[in-house]
């Protein structure tokens, strides 16, 4: 038989054992949690607000942590800024571009309902243009540097799918880099341009109107007929109301 001494050793060491097999996961698992709400609560409040008028202590704040937890997840609120920007970049609406089918109707459908009014009332899911935009000006050197990246990287997103399109014979544009160039930059202007001047606007009739307006002009530049292009904005008018 074990001596006591010898059995409370080998009880310690599987009770240890078991709480290591429990704690571990759980361990890295909160870890990951708590930085997921450190990096939600900055995108909701960087959208909003911008990157200078927030500050690492309201970020923490709202994610209902303490000050001093933040340094365990991110180096500084550039880093959080920069991981910020990465997120809601590949979660949003340009990033379908690359990811979903290679048609017109695709694209099209895209654009006529990137624009939810529910999402903007709501301010759920903000996308990078709501995060940038606020940066627009922002004399902080990492941070215009990141704008413009970020910004490149939307715009190549589009050109690759439309000359595509336009090699496919599948829009009435030449597949001229050129060309498809300013096309982008027209179509990334008017989505995030419309969006950010919409959520300013307290009267709702006029934002519909300037949604409205964006939507036709970037529908036209991809060359859709006019009955076509009618059909999507009433279907557009449906999804957000």
């Amino acid at each position: 038989m074990l001596n006591k001494s010898t059995s409370d050793s080998l009880a310690q060491a599987f009770v240890q054992c078991f709480l290591d097999e429990v704690t571990m996961p759980y361990s890295t698992a909160h870890k990951a949690e708590s930085r997921e709400r450190i990096l939600k609560s900055a995108i909701e409040l960087f959208s909003r607000q911008g990157f200078e008028k927030v500050s690492i202590g309201q970020i923490m704040k709202l994610a209902k942590m303490t000050h001093g937890a933040f340094y365990a997840h991110f180096a500084s609120k550039e880093a959080l800024y920069h991981e910020s920007v990465r997120k809601t970049l590949e979660g949003s609406r340009a990033a379908r571009l690359v990811k979903g089918p290679l048609s017109v109707k695709h694209l099209t459908d895209l654009v006529a309902n990137y624009w939810n009014l529910q999402e903007l009332e709501r301010k759920r899911k903000p996308g990078p243009e709501t995060v940038l935009f606020n940066e627009i000006g922002n004399e902080n050197a990492e941070i215009r540097t990141l704008f413009e990246a970020s910004y490149l990287r939307m715009r190549k997103m589009l050109e690759t799918r439309l000359i595509a399109l336009g090699r496919l014979k599948k829009l009435p544009i030449e597949p001229d880099r050129e060309v498809i160039a300013e096309k982008s930059r027209a179509i990334l202007a008017s989505l995030v341009g419309a969006v950010a001047i919409a959520k300013s606007l307290p009267d709702e009739k006029e934002r519909q109107q300037i949604l409205k307006a964006a939507q036709r002009q970037i529908l036209q530049m991809l060359g859709v007929g006019e009955s076509e292009l009618e059909r999507m904005l009433r279907a557009a008018g449906q999804n957000s109301g």
